[in-house]
């Protein structure tokens, strides 16, 4: 076992405690290219624990020192819909935090960071940014604030009224820069810290986040947390694999069929058709027969 603890496990179990709001402090800062202090941790349905948490999405729920609300999730395994429960997400924190007769300037801005160790979407890199932009269908120009609605909004950037989504693909991640949001997913992805790191928050994190500094009852939950996320990626590699095999297999025989089919509809005798395929005549013969 390395000695330092995965992030996701941390999140669930370390990192609500205000001692270690540092850690979480710098991994948003460095991502969010901002100075980030948390004034709290909410809770809130997404983030509560269930009695079956090995593979279920890890939340946690921030509001900033400007009152921003940031969601932070966890997620090992493979959702095809993960991309909508994002949306989702972010649509019910806007909603559970607007109180009746509170006005619309009032919604907190809301910044969803996603943390996914599988292949999610089609792209090469390995952290995503999404916003929301209005683009002129004839002018083909970019929706700006006015200076009334600058100042309503606290920000020049129309996109920064609306929810950002961040997608940080682990997985892909494989160059180890100087880049300091580079140190931190190489500790999601290693649990290890660069030597001589400045990243903010991951020296603290080397600290507070060693599998050393718990105690005996959370060392054995941790060990069995390690058991079946081992056991659960094992059952989704193993599944990929035979997947792979059976269909390349299907793959193949589909193949043959129709390289039958066309044979035959040219007028090639059943035995010259064995002779290319490697079917024998009997199955030859079956394959004719079925239209």
């Amino acid at each position: 076992m390395k000695n330092l603890i995965r992030f996701d496990w941390a999140v669930k179990r370390l990192l609500r405690n205000k001692a270690n709001f540092g850690i979480l402090e710098g991994f948003l800062s460095e991502l969010l290219q901002d100075d980030i202090k948390i004034d709290h941790i909410l809770e809130s349905e997404g983030n509560r624990q269930t009695a079956n948490n090995k593979t279920n999405r890890v939340d946690m729920l921030v509001q900033n020192a400007k009152g921003e609300l940031i969601i932070i999730e966890v997620q090992n395994d493979y959702k095809q819909d993960y991309l909508l429960r994002m949306y989702y997400g972010t649509s019910k924190l806007v909603v559970d935090n607007l109180d009746k007769g509170m006005d619309y300037s009032k919604i907190s801005k809301v910044i969803s960071i996603n943390i996914v160790y599988f292949d999610l979407g089609r792209g090469d890199d390995y952290i995503y940014h999404g916003t929301t932009s209005f683009k002129g269908l004839h002018k083909n120009d970019t929706l700006t604030l006015s200076p009334a609605e600058e100042n309503l909004y606290h920000t020049i950037e129309i996109a920064k009224v609306y929810p950002e989504y961040y997608i940080i693909k682990v997985n892909q991640f494989d160059v180890l820069s100087d880049e300091p949001i580079d140190h931190w997913i190489n500790f999601f992805k290693n649990q290890e810290v660069k030597e001589g790191t400045k990243a903010r928050g991951l020296k603290e994190a080397m600290i507070e986040l060693n599998v050393m500094k718990l105690n005996e009852e959370e060392r054995l939950e941790y060990e069995s947390y390690i058991k079946d996320w081992r056991d659960d990626y094992a059952t989704i590699v193993g599944n990929y694999n035979k997947g792979k095999i059976e269909g390349k297999i299907e793959g193949e025989i589909e193949e043959r069929i129709k390289v039958v089919k066309n044979l035959h509809k040219k007028g090639m005798t059943i035995s010259f058709i064995s002779e290319i395929t490697g079917l024998n005549e009997g199955e030859i013969q079956n394959i004719i027969d079925v239209r």
